[in-house]
């Protein structure tokens, strides 16, 4: 990565991660017991936000918490790890968000998400924030806020001339003509299927590339990613660990691709340093405790091979 990271705008969730740990998921209406008990910040948009923070980029983030001790606690967290908290409001009549997760002891996750003040986040609200897209270069939104909010900061980042990258987590169903306006659209498995209708891999991404996705990555946990482009599709080999906690290596991963693409990137590299950003995170507890800095996601790359895609067509 190069030192010349410009700035990525984020406009996301902030969640307190309540996080159990469990030896195994529990089964409906069956009780069992976890091993321990944390409080982590999270939250989709404050997770990539910290991540591209954390690599070196300068961030800004707008988004809303409610009045109380976990609203204090997440802006405080975001600000001591770089972001700029200036458009991030807060709201009297909203709790901040919670989620409720579950790890099983493969570091395989369930969350439950309240949305509190993020459910508030308004158009309105994203357009009282223009001048955080000032001088801004990447855009990275998430699912975790109202589709009017979502809407309008597309909307606002095209006429500013930013580049958009919509990590459509949690899923759920959007226009074509909205695909057709961001830059970079990063789903997991599940939500491509959701956003196309299908069931197949190959046929889904298809799909999605004819309807006019610009540059779709795939990301497929330990099976690694899939870059497809109108001219190519890739595959990007995962790096191999052993994980401990899965909750934010999604959120890794879109940080450092963000970051990657605001230095100038190649497209393929910047799927590279997502899934190494992305596999560090997994090896660690918790959402941003577990993000990598700029350091120890340089000493990874140097200690690993770079990963050769292959052809799937």
């Amino acid at each position: 990565m190069s030192d010349q990271a410009k700035t990525v705008l984020v406009v996301g969730s902030l969640n307190m991660d309540l996080v159990v740990t469990t030896p195994r998921h529990p089964e409906i209406g069956e009780t069992i017991s976890a091993s321990n008990f944390n409080t982590f910040p999270g939250g989709k948009g404050a997770n990539q936000a910290v991540a591209a923070a954390r690599l070196g980029a300068k961030v800004r983030m707008i988004g809303k918490l409610g009045r109380d001790a976990f609203g204090d606690q997440l802006c405080e967290s975001i600000t001591r790890d770089g972001v700029d908290a200036t458009f991030v409001t807060r709201d009297p009549h909203a709790s901040t968000g919670v989620a409720l997760i579950t790890v099983n002891e493969r570091g395989e996750n369930t969350i439950v998400i309240v949305a509190g003040a993020n459910g508030r986040v308004t158009a309105r609200d994203v357009r009282a924030a223009e001048g955080a897209f000032e001088g801004a270069s990447i855009l990275l939104l998430q699912h975790e806020l109202p589709q009017a909010a979502i809407e309008q900061a597309i909307h606002m980042g095209r006429s500013h001339g930013l580049k958009i990258v919509l990590n459509p987590a949690p899923a759920r169903d959007l226009p074509a003509g909205l695909l057709t306006e961001v830059d970079y659209l990063i789903p997991n498995e599940t939500e491509l299927f959701l956003l196309s209708g299908l069931d197949s891999l190959e046929a889904s991404i298809n799909m999605l590339i004819n309807v006019g996705v610009r540059n779709l990555i795939v990301t497929l946990g330990s099976e690694g990613a899939i870059l497809a482009t109108p001219q190519q599709q890739t595959h990007v080999p995962a790096f191999r660990i052993d994980p401990v906690d899965t909750t934010a290596a999604g959120d890794a991963f879109v940080g450092a691709f963000a970051v990657a693409l605001s230095e100038g990137l190649d497209l393929n590299e910047a799927v590279r340093h997502g899934s190494a950003a992305g596999a560090l995170a997994a090896t660690r507890p918790g959402a941003q405790p577990s993000l990598p800095t700029r350091q120890e996601l340089e000493q990874f790359l140097r200690k690993h091979a770079p990963g050769k895609g292959s052809r799937r067509r």
